[in-house]
């Protein structure tokens, strides 16, 4: 009987074949800017897609330091999922420079911003941050319409084909399983909510005109003078005076406001003030994207009633 023996190369050759057709590949590497955009990530990519979400829902989006972590995340990222226009202006573009991976640069097929999907609202007359912390582009607000998120998760999925085409098939059947969830849900929350339709209410910055346009519910004044500007006394005074003239029913602010000055006009006006979760964890009860429209509409359901949330 003859042998054969086998050298250290080819033993090395054959393991790396078997490694090799039995390892997955590696999974997507996601870095979401925002909660609602991580949480959509990983519902259109499951188990192909690492996400990382780069803020809280108790943290003001405008408002995040470019720390050195976010900027080592950047820099493995595959894929970059932000709101845009101009939300994440004073950090995003930091950590694009500073983590220098060309494959998430701006224009590349890594970098994607949900603003650019659909159309926006409140663009600006005229350009003039005396007015305030405005947009240039319109309000990037748009997570709280799932009307807007739906069509976002279209185009999120068709990019993540397009950088992991070896995964395409699973991005391809997961965005159909969401948009058929969406579909049936949309319907459904409109009915909840249809009493709230034609209600007036005080908010505390300009984040709720797509929740607004939605359900049909009018924004009659704003605690903020200006966007991104804390009220003055005189201010507030005003506002206190309109608030019966404008038949006001509620106070709205979200998760990561302060709520001092939303519970003080509420109070000196006899109306509920009612804190909405604005994104994805804003709440214990809004743990995803279907749980967060639920229990934003189950909150301003109770405000109609007088319940303060």
């Amino acid at each position: 009987m003859r042998f054969t023996t086998i050298g250290p190369a080819a033993i090395a050759a054959a393991l790396a074949l078997v490694v090799a057709g039995t390892s997955p590949a590696a999974a997507l590497d996601v870095f979401a800017c925002e909660p609602e955009w991580g949480a959509l990530a990983q519902e259109l990519g499951g188990s192909d897609v690492s996400v990382y979400t780069a803020t809280t829902a108790r943290q003001d989006p405008h408002q995040v330091q470019a720390r050195p972590a976010l900027i080592a995340r950047m820099r493995r990222a595959d894929l970059v999922v932000c709101t845009g226009a101009e939300l994440e202006v004073g950090w995003l573009p930091i950590l694009l420079r500073q983590a220098s991976n060309a494959k998430v640069q701006a224009g590349a097929p890594g970098y994607f911003e949900a603003t650019q999907q659909v159309p926006l609202m409140d663009k600006p007359q005229r350009l003039d941050r005396a007015q305030g912390d405005i947009h240039a582009a319109g309000n990037p607000h748009i997570q709280n319409d799932p009307r807007l998120v739906r069509a976002v998760a279209a185009a999120l999925a068709r990019r993540m084909q397009e950088v992991d085409p070896a995964h395409a098939a699973g991005y391809a059947q997961r965005a159909r399983a969401f948009d058929d969830r969406m579909a049936q849900a949309i319907p459904r929350w409109q009915t909840t909510a249809a009493s709230l339709r034609g209600t007036r209410a005080v908010t505390y910055h300009k984040g709720w005109v797509y929740l607004f346009t939605w359900l049909g519910i009018s924004e009659v004044g704003t605690i903020e003078a200006k966007p991104g500007v804390p009220p003055s006394s005189a201010w507030l005074a005003q506002l206190l005076d309109d608030i019966p003239k404008r038949n006001a029913q509620s106070v709205i602010y979200a998760a990561y406001q302060d709520p001092k000055a939303a519970n003080f006009v509420a109070q000196k006006a006899g109306i509920p003030a009612v804190m909405l979760p604005f994104t994805v964890g804003g709440t214990d009860e809004a743990k995803d994207l279907f749980s967060f429209y639920d229990d934003t509409i189950r909150r301003l359901l109770a405000g109609l009633k007088g319940v303060a949330r």
